[in-house]
Order: C-alpha cells, then structure tokens, then sequence
C-alpha cells in the first residue's frame, strides 16, 4: 500500500494516472484497481481526499428522476445509484432513505408536478406519486403554511459523503493504486510540483480545474463556471421537524434551495447557487445566508428558531452544457472528465465503469478483472450504532468508551483507528470528516485542544 505526501514521484511507469482524488477519481482508482495487470496512480493537489466540491454538497443519494432525459447523466446517475446503495450496504457507509417531496408553493408550480412525474417516467423511475395538500401536511406536519400539493419521490436517500471518497479511496490503494497527495499538476498533465508523472494515459477529474487541464492540451470543450452553494446546518434539537427532503420546483439553475435531514442528525438548509468566477470562493457571505433564511421561514418556519451548528458553502462545477463532458482524447492517451456536478457524487461509480471501459475501446487492454476486497468503514450515522453505544465493541476495547467530543459522541478509539487508516487524514479537518470530531454544537472549542493532542501525537 502506497500512500505519499512528500518527495519527488517514483520513477514508476504507470498505466493511468489520475487527476484529482475527489469522489469520482477515487471512484476511478478503485474501478482500475480491479485490474492487477495495471499500474495506476491517483494524484491530488491537496492533503486529503475529498477536498474540492466532494466535502461540501447536500449529501444526497439521487434518483435520477430528473434528470434530462436521454442524456449520459440521466443514465449515470441512474445506475450509479443503485450500485452506490449496494457498496454502501457492504461498506457500512450511512445511507437513509427518507424519500423527497416536492413542494407546490402556487398554482403555476402546482401544475408542473404532473410534468416533472412524467420527465421521472422518462428516466425510468416509476415510483414518483402526486400528494394533494392534506397528505402533504399529514406527512410533514411541520411545513410552513400554504403549500397546495407535493410530487413524492420515495427512492430519494441521504448519504455519508465524506466516507464515501475515503472508502473508494481506500479500497483502491489496498488494491494496488498508489495516492500520491500534495501533487499538484502543472504544465501540462505529466509534470507535477513533485515531478514528472510518468503514465501512458492520463484522466482528468480535476473537478473545478478541469478545463485548465483540458485547454493546456488543445482542447476548448466546455468552460467550468464555479457555482457557489452556501448551507446552513442547524443542530440536532432540529432533526425533529422534518422527514424528507423537501426540494422546491427545480429551475434551469438546479434544485434551489431544499430542507434536508443528514444522515450525521443535522438538518441542512440550501443550498445557494450563485454563478462565480473565483474558483476559490468557498467564503460564506451575508446575503447568501440571509436568502437561505427567507428560503426556509417559508418551507419550515420553526426551523428559523433552532441553534445553528454550523455554515459553509462549496462550489459545483457547472459549465454552459446541460450533461457531463466526458471526452477520449485517444490520440494524446487523454481522457477528460469534466462537468460533473452535484450529481457526481450518486454517479460516481457508473462514471467510473463508463470511463474505464472507454479506454479499453482506446487501446489500454486491461487484462482480466478481479473481485475486490470489500471494506468496512466506521459508521458516521446516528440511525445505526455507533462505538459508544456498543457494550461489545467497549468491552473488547475500553477506547471506545472514552469520549473525546462530547457533542458528537466521538471516541477515542475512532480517532485512533482514523489517524492509523490506510487513508489517514493530513490535517484537523481530514480527521473531522473521519470522525465527525469537532462537527458538532461547539465546533471543537471543548474538544479542540485534546483531538489536535491526538492529531499531533500520531504524526510524531
């Protein structure tokens, strides 16, 4: 298993090599990891895995249903679901599946609700079913006044996203992939701030700077237009108020802005979408916050009166094309991924299937496939047990008793176990999206002082 932060790159001739380790690169390297004949490397730019739009997003497991019609997304997603709820299963990564509602908040939304079910036959989701407004309010009883019907999407499901990176990333580099972090790429895709990247093929899944990657080798396909969402995420106390996630009728600039449960207890509200230039402003801002606001008073008034845990905001990687943007470039051994937005994260998997058999098609002859070993991650989610509340797991080892943040009842073993993973985090907030250690109410002023302890003493 090789994991590298420092140094210059190894001389290795690789087969692939991998550009940027968010969800789907390391989607990718565990798709490759599949093939023992090939030599693979994944590359990021940063400390961790999971550090672009792969940690901040509304931590939904999509549908699908609606998607464009016909479009590669469309079926990505669509499959990609389904074999991302089956890994998750196998990984213990938290997944619920609450369902969505679509909220009808006047007449004109009202009577686009038999349209968007028709667009989820379309995309051969058939479970979708109209809600008049006394089911609706009978099924959300919290939902702020006026609300004239709803469009069920049962299948809709919220999921660990930080987990998920870290379980491809995982699995792939105990199959042979080796991670190279603090690697960012430069003139070209085969040189690097550690030096030359020595691989037949290069794919780009560089998330945000994909089209730099693309236009260093020629290529003018599409232009990532940074799109910020700014969330709010209210405490636990909240959890209480909602059952689904509620999405408003969605516009051409997305879903808007929603009420979500996450699978951590919280409840998000947003997110924003507001069309940047700065491909670095992940900053929050006043009148975002005041839009999600007024945004939630009407959908889940009582929400507006619970504590707020925490903000942040990430930026999708929206282009001028209304479907993925994934292009061989045979003749440069070049494959780009780009334009994957807040879907990715349900695709991820079927992006990397689709991908991968790409560039068989081009020539890379993989050999023969093997089964990987599954991987079993620590739960993050308050609907299964965690460490604290196993008597079992305590008694075989006392560290898991020992709690080091309170507020998210996060142990000293977990973060044990995290800072000796196959993965382990590069910095306090890696360790964060491990744990949830420092997530919570306090936001690491109790535990602060003694998870750096930990953090610091590990790396010595």
């Amino acid at each position: 298993m090789t994991v590298t932060t420092t140094g210059p790159l190894p001389s290795t001739a690789y087969d692939v090599a991998i550009v940027g380790a968010g969800v789907v690169g390391s989607a990718l390297a565990r798709e490759l990891a599949r093939y023992p004949r090939l030599r693979v490397a994944l590359v990021e730019a940063q400390d961790d895995v999971g550090q672009g739009t792969s940690k901040a997003n509304t931590a939904i497991l999509h549908t699908g249903f609606d998607a464009v019609p016909g479009s590669l997304e469309a079926r990505l997603v669509r499959e990609g679901s389904r074999r991302l709820a089956e890994f998750a299963a196998e990984s213990g990564i938290a997944v619920e599946r609450v369902g969505a509602l679509l909220v009808a908040w006047d007449e004109e939304q009202l009577a686009a609700l038999p349209r968007l079910a028709e667009k989820a036959e379309r995309n051969e989701y058939k479970e979708s079913r109209l809600l008049g407004s006394a089911e609706l309010y009978s099924r959300e009883p919290h939902l702020g006044p006026g609300a004239l019907g709803a469009l069920e999407i049962p299948g809709e499901s919220i999921i660990d996203p930080w987990t998920t990176t870290l379980a491809y990333a995982t699995q792939a580099v105990r199959h042979g992939v080796d991670l190279h972090l603090n690697c960012r790429v430069e003139q070209g895709v085969r040189t690097t701030t550690r030096g030359a990247l020595n691989a037949r093929w290069v794919i780009n899944a560089a998330g945000l700077h994909a089209d730099t990657l693309d236009r260093r080798l020629g290529h003018d396909d599409f232009t990532v237009h940074p799109r910020r969402g700014q969330l709010i995420v209210f405490d636990k106390l909240a959890r209480s108020l909602v059952r689904h996630i509620l999405l408003p009728v969605p516009t051409a600039l997305g879903k808007g802005v929603l009420v979500a449960p996450t699978v951590y207890g919280n409840v998000l509200l947003g997110p924003t979408a507001e069309d940047l230039d700065d491909k670095g402003a992940t900053q929050s801002s006043a009148e975002g916050l005041s839009l999600l606001r007024e945004k939630g008073r009407r959908v889940l008034p009582e929400l507006l009166d619970e504590e707020i845990t925490a903000v942040y905001a990430g930026l999708r990687a929206a282009t001028e094309h209304d479907d993925y943007r994934i292009r061989v470039h045979e003749e440069q051994s070049y494959v780009t991924v780009g334009g994957i937005r807040s879907t990715g994260l349900t695709a991820s998997l079927a992006i990397a299937e689709h991908v991968v058999g790409q560039l068989a098609e081009s020539g890379l002859e993989p050999g023969p496939a093997r089964d990987l070993d599954p991987v079993r991650m620590p739960n993050l989610g308050e609907a299964f047990p965690r460490p604290y509340q196993r008597p079992e797991l305590i008694a075989a080892d006392p560290e898991y008793g020992t709690l080091v943040c309170h507020c998210e009842r996060v142990s000293r073993g977990e973060i044990r176990d995290a800072l000796a993973g196959t993965v382990p985090p590069g910095s306090l907030d890696g360790l964060r999206r491990r744990t949830r250690a420092r997530s919570g109410r306090c936001q690491g002023f109790y535990c602060g002082a003694a998870v750096r302890h930990l953090f610091e003493e590990a790396r010595t």
